[in-house]
């Protein structure tokens, strides 16, 4: 039976404010609108993100990617920071990256946004970061959904997710089929930490070191809040640009678990990768981090990506051709390693020798 008197409970009283949400949908629009390919139908605000599929009646036999991630425990430092810009384009980065490592070119992405209270200018900012990251990827953010969960999480605590699709012609699949013996190992450089390993990260620098954020670190430069927040690098376009201009077997996006096992995942049974750890050098955060909690190097290259992002798998006729289209485009890349046969050995990549400083 209804209460007419007024006095029964309501959604707000529960903590779920319908109106902020409807302001925080007005606020991101100008966002969302900076994103739309020519295939982007429809505007903010439907219920479902509609994308003109008639464009793949180019390809002869088009596959479409589909990837979904989220950012982990890095937005436990963006709240702290009270900085909301950035970790949608860590979120565009860890879906798009995986995408294209089958060589998919990424078309549209939809997220997911979860918080405890909606604060309308805080989640047009998250939706700035990812419209902003899939304006570096070229692909199209159609749709998400902002979720308020009062007693599931704090007022100022929230959670991001994303999904995303591409499309790549059956022919064009890159991946373990293609690798050979004699392939280079190219190696792309991180813009830092990215978004994994930031429990092993926070545990070190603030239970163990005792660190704040807002310590001015020398080797960073700057405070030890910003250089953990540093987005993480997009290579969507940069490899969707090495696999039109020049010949790639492989990728391999190094995220959680580090490069070698990352690696391995595209590694064909019967080969192995040897990479060289003296072929570069790692940031400063990593010997950072690992200085301030005495973590092995086991440790840390098998939770950080130690400085590598993506990885390229290439014929060796190609290398100079990937290192000069990268370098074009402000890629730091360089030779790290090579595929040979597995022969006795039984992990698919080995890391050898020591880190050059």
């Amino acid at each position: 039976m209804t209460n007419s008197q007024g006095d029964g409970a309501s959604y707000a009283d529960a903590g779920v404010d319908i109106e902020a949400g409807d302001r925080a949908v007005t606020l991101m629009k100008e966002w969302v609108s900076k994103t739309q390919r020519p295939e982007s139908v429809g505007a903010l605000g439907g219920f479902a993100g509609l994308f003109d599929a008639s464009r793949l009646k180019g390809y002869t036999r088009p596959l479409l990617a589909s990837a979904t991630d989220g950012v982990g425990t890095k937005v436990a430092l963006a709240q702290r920071m009270d900085v909301h810009d950035t970790i949608g384009h860590d979120l565009v980065a860890m879906v798009v990256d995986d995408l294209v490592v089958c060589g998919a070119e990424p078309l549209f992405m939809t997220d997911y946004i979860c918080v405890g209270k909606v604060v309308p200018e805080r989640v047009a900012q998250i939706v700035k970061g990812i419209a902003e990251g899939c304006v570096l990827a070229g692909c199209s953010l159609v749709g998400g959904e902002t979720a308020e969960h009062p007693g599931l999480l704090g007022p100022d605590e929230y959670d991001v997710a994303g999904a995303g699709t591409g499309v790549v012609e059956a022919d064009a699949v890159l991946g373990p089929e293609r690798i050979r013996a004699g392939d280079a190992v190219v190696a792309m450089a991180s813009s830092g930490l990215h978004s994994n390993g930031y429990s092993l990260v926070r545990h070190v620098v603030f239970d163990r070191a005792g660190w704040t954020l807002e310590r001015q670190v020398p080797e960073f430069g700057r405070t030890l809040g910003e250089e953990l927040l540093e987005p993480t690098k997009i290579y969507a376009l940069d490899c969707l640009e090495l696999a039109r201009t020049s010949e790639v077997h492989a990728f391999s996006h190094i995220t959680g678990g580090g490069l070698a096992s990352n690696l391995a995942r595209v590694v064909p049974d019967a080969l192995h990768a040897t990479v060289e750890r003296g072929t570069w050098a790692p940031g400063a955060v990593f010997d950072v981090v690992g200085g301030a909690g005495n973590v092995a190097r086991a440790e840390l290259e098998k939770t950080l990506n130690m400085g590598v992002g993506m990885i390229a798998v290439v014929p060796p006729s190609a290398v100079d051709a990937t290192l000069e289209t990268l370098a074009d485009r402000g890629v730091d890349a360089w030779v790290a390693g090579e595929i040979t046969e597995r022969g006795d050995r039984g992990e698919a990549v080995t890391l050898t020798g020591d880190y050059a400083r």
